[in-house]
């Protein structure tokens, strides 16, 4: 059997190789195996600097946050000041939608599991004073409803930003000290970092778009529950996850959460369309990525020009991060973790979707139309020799972000979607059609977002 020291001498002897095959400029990684961890690092954190990575550097984790917030979150239903199963007004009184029945009955868990049904891709900067979480929940107030609360899954990040002014209204704290005081702490972590402030004081990671370093460090501090600001080395990040693995309690015997309240975190709560990069259901935070081998559950991260991924297998006492600044990110991702994985755990990495070699021709009267979302239409056009275009327009702040419009190709994958014939990021995403908006065409353009057919309402049969 192969050992946790075996796999640690061969990351470091391959993974500067990988970082110039991936053109990644920097990495760190870690390993926890039957409670020892072992990590490393390589490349640059800056290539405008030439400042080499280490294993103390700080990289962004991105939305892994969002198991961060889930936590604190759990903390307080341990607590009992938090019922999973009420409306979150209950608690948040000023929490308002463009849909106010919708609003006085989404609950904290389908916050949790991404099932609320608003449109969650909001990135408004509300400051980065104390009361940002406050202001960025004021802005939600017309924000429209997909689908009835619990129907389905769909990512969303402003849900996680409600949870986190939660946080801070039960607590009377800022989301930030409630990241230090009942995490950050009780796990004893030393390379953690809340801001971009404390960031500073170590070792840290720049972004890389293009090759570049980004023209800036981070998204805005109003969705740091989302994601947006929260960096550590990857030690730390497997501290919270060793805690995770072992019932709530941190290294030093401190209970975090509840007995059966990590398990209750990672368990099975809505299933979602196949789509390959992303888990195959979802639990309270914890994406999960269900094999007949077992179950990986973890989180991804992506920020600007950096992309952080942690895994976990349970049974076998595992867990494993990778934090990055640039390149092709997820191919890198792969090969690290499919030599871990396939060295110490049970449950192999799965395989990513592909187009098939022979397409089958379909009939694509039930995808074509536009979806509408506030930052992107999606529009599937089917042309005379029955090839199906997808243009994406993006508008708002992701127009801003990403500029000018995007169209690919995409053919049959399986059933009800569609696959594009080039990869993205090393990456080719299904596009699942789901639901039926009362002619027989589909509902919803499912890619991790629900996004749905335009002219459609929520109460479409």
């Amino acid at each position: 059997m192969t050992t946790l020291t075996e796999v640690r001498s061969v990351l470091e002897a391959r993974l500067p190789q990988l970082l110039a095959e991936h053109r990644v400029p920097g990495a760190a990684w870690g390993i926890l195996h039957d409670d020892q961890i072992v990590d490393g690092a390589a490349g640059l954190l800056n290539t405008a600097t030439g400042v080499d990575a280490t294993p103390d550097s700080l990289f962004q984790i991105g939305s892994i946050t969002k198991l961060w917030t889930g936590t604190l979150v759990l903390q307080l239903v341990d607590e009992g000041r938090i019922d999973l199963d009420v409306p979150v007004r209950t608690y948040l009184p000023e929490f308002t939608l463009g849909d106010q029945d919708a609003a006085a009955t989404i609950t904290t868990r389908q916050l949790l599991n991404h099932t609320a049904g608003f449109e969650g891709d909001i990135f408004t900067d509300t400051g980065v004073g104390d009361d940002c979480l406050e202001k960025f929940v004021a802005t939600l107030h017309d924000l429209p409803q997909l689908f009835p609360p619990g129907e389905q899954f769909s990512y969303n990040n402003a849900g996680y930003c409600v949870l986190g002014r939660l946080v801070e209204v039960l607590r009377g704290a800022s989301y930030d000290e409630c990241l230090r005081t009942h995490l950050i702490k009780p796990l004893g972590l030393t390379h953690a970092a809340v801001s971009p402030y404390e960031a500073i004081l170590y070792r840290v990671a720049v972004g890389h778009l293009d090759g570049e370093p980004a023209p800036i460090w981070s998204f805005a501090r109003s969705n740091a529950p989302a994601g947006s600001l929260l960096s550590m080395r990857a030690r730390d990040l497997l501290a919270f996850a060793r805690m995770h693995l072992r019932d709530g309690l941190a290294e030093d015997g401190t209970r975090v959460l509840a007995p059966g309240t990590a398990e209750l975190m990672r368990r099975r709560e809505v299933d979602l369309p196949y789509l390959g990069l992303m888990g195959t259901s979802w639990g309270l935070s914890f994406e999960r990525f269900d094999t007949p081998d077992g179950a990986l559950v973890g989180h991804d991260g992506n920020t600007i020009g950096q992309a952080a991924y942690l895994r976990m297998v349970v049974e076998d006492g595992l867990a494993v991060t990778l934090l990055t600044n640039g390149g092709d990110a997820m191919a890198l991702y792969r090969d690290v973790f499919a030599l871990v994985l396939g060295e110490l755990g049970r449950v192999p990495l799965p395989e990513l979707p592909t187009p098939p070699e022979h397409p089958e021709p379909v009939d694509a009267r039930r995808f074509v139309g536009t979806y509408t979302s506030r930052v992107a239409d999606l529009t599937l056009t089917q042309d005379d020799d029955g090839r199906l275009w997808l243009e994406q327009t993006p508008k708002g702040e992701l127009a801003e972000m990403v500029g000018q419009s995007d169209r690919k190709e995409l053919v049959h994958f399986r059933g009800d979607s569609l696959i594009p014939l080039e990869p993205e990021q090393g990456i080719h995403l299904p596009h699942a059609f789901v639901g039926d908006d009362g002619t027989g065409r589909a509902r919803y353009l499912h890619v991790g977002r629900a996004v749905r057919r335009a002219g459609t309402s929520t109460s479409s049969a």
